[in-house]
């Protein structure tokens, strides 16, 4: 594969602007905005110009809250940037900005090759892979996506493109990863890869009766990719399933590497059809269907990485209103705050209906990356359960106290002064952000409610 293009559709007329209204992944209120699909470096430069409101890049659009838009302004979609090259001799392929996370697996598993990093979900772009900085089940051991990009171009508000490498003296190539599409717009990276021998892996299963269980069954050794499901419905919340897999020598038995969707969920889906009684009940069956313990079974990276992907558009489950995903860390140590989380959920009768547990390595060195060593816990909640806002208020000065922070990427309702709170290098990211665009032209709904900019 000298050169590829994934799922390359030309656009129809160049640089039209359409008008749009936009959500995050987790619905609720849209933000009315232009959007231009540019498909290539010139035709980016030329966006440049229709940004007299600000602009911000937009990907898949699988960021849960507001990162991805400007409310009044443009965002500069990247679904037509897919072209893609790899470098068997140097184990790498330089991908632009558009192709998704699921199109370099289905192009590079059957050579050999693995993404080192990949999230809960396919349908994440090289863009928003970058600028999320995204981890995965295996960050214990592999850190985040951006310790694996070896370089990146950045269009910068002047319209230059900036060729930058981890290390660069200006330090602006640190506060594109996890920088939320504010210094620029990523072109295209060189991502280094892991040489595998096939698309299975090998998991071990262990059915747990609390959140100590599962901590500890996190820490025991097995393979890299670790993650708790939790269910937070039942009258003891905690109980769950962890898994710890690797990969595994698989060559000829033509397993996928990503999952199809089998169905998807209607546009106009009842506002009260997800409810805790059902979702409790279907907790209840997945918990006993488990294996108490299960060693090497073998399963496709696809199905076991990407569970939701097979049902389109799962979100609008959760009706008009919506979800929130709130994602918190806390340092190894303040275990307590998840057990705190847990219980104020259920004091305030608020249901979370999807609940994961992972462990986290070291961070790196990108100012506003989310991971610390520590533990993550990541909840999904209906937006419209009532007193959620001071709830989550509440959380995020526990979290905040414990050295711990939340996921912007993710986030649709954090204070700034909770952000300040939570990320201690915020200042620094500022003065280079603010070196590279002084004009303020990179914009987002998130940059501006949380006082990033």
């Amino acid at each position: 594969m000298p050169q590829a293009e994934a799922q390359a559709i030309p656009p129809t007329e160049k640089l039209a602007v359409i008008p749009a209204v936009v959500t995050g992944w987790g619905g609720g209120a849209g933000a009315p905005l232009s959007i231009v699909r540019p498909d290539g470096l010139e035709s980016l430069r030329a966006g440049l110009e229709l940004a007299s409101n600000g602009a911000i890049a937009r990907g898949m659009g699988r960021s849960y809250g507001d990162a991805a838009q400007l409310s009044g302004g443009l965002a500069i979609d990247t679904a037509y940037l897919k072209r893609m090259e790899f470098d068997a001799q140097a184990g790498t392929v330089t991908a632009q900005a558009g192709v998704t996370i699921g199109e370099l697996l289905d192009a590079l598993l059957p050579l050999g090759w693995m993404v080192p990093v990949v999230p809960g979900t396919q349908h994440v772009s090289v863009g928003g892979a970058i600028a999320s900085d995204i981890h995965g089940k295996n960050h214990g051991t592999a850190g985040t996506f951006g310790s694996h990009v070896e370089a990146l171009s950045l269009l910068t508000a002047d319209g230059e493109v900036r060729e930058l490498a981890p290390g660069c003296p200006d330090g602006l190539f640190e506060a594109t990863l996890g920088g939320l599409g504010l210094t620029g717009v990523i072109v295209e990276a060189r991502i280094r890869l892991l040489p595998v021998r096939g698309a299975l892996l090998a998991v071990d299963t262990d059915r747990v009766g609390s959140l100590d269980d599962a901590l500890g069954a996190l820490r025991e050794p097995g393979g890299p990719h670790r993650v708790a499901w939790l269910d937070l419905l039942c009258s003891r919340p905690g109980r769950g399933i962890v898994t710890r897999a690797e990969h595994i020598d698989a060559r000829g038995t033509g397993a996928r590497p990503t999952v199809q969707a089998r169905a998807a969920v209607p546009r106009r889906w009842p506002a009260d059809a997800l409810r805790p009684s059902a979702v409790r009940a279907f907790n209840s069956l997945r918990y006993r269907s488990s294996p108490r313990r299960e060693r090497g079974h073998p399963e496709s990276i696809g199905r076991h990485m990407f569970p939701l992907d097979a049902l389109d558009d799962w979100p609008r489950l959760y009706g008009p209103q919506g979800l929130l995903q709130y994602q918190l860390v806390v340092p190894g140590g303040c275990e307590k705050v998840l057990e705190v989380a847990i219980e104020r959920l259920r004091l305030a009768h608020v249901p979370c209906y999807l609940a994961v547990l992972k462990d986290f390595g070291p961070a790196n060195g990108a100012p506003l990356s989310f991971p610390i060593r520590g533990w993550t816990l990541a909840l999904d909640l209906p937006r419209a359960a009532p007193g959620l806002g001071p709830l989550l208020d509440a959380l995020d000065e526990l979290v905040a106290e414990a050295g711990g922070r939340v996921y912007l990427s993710k986030d649709a309702r954090l204070r700034p002064e909770a952000v300040r709170a939570m990320y201690p290098r915020l200042e620094e990211w500022r003065r280079v952000r603010d070196q590279a665009d002084p004009a303020g032209l990179w914009r987002s709904d998130l940059g501006l409610r949380t006082s990033l900019l």
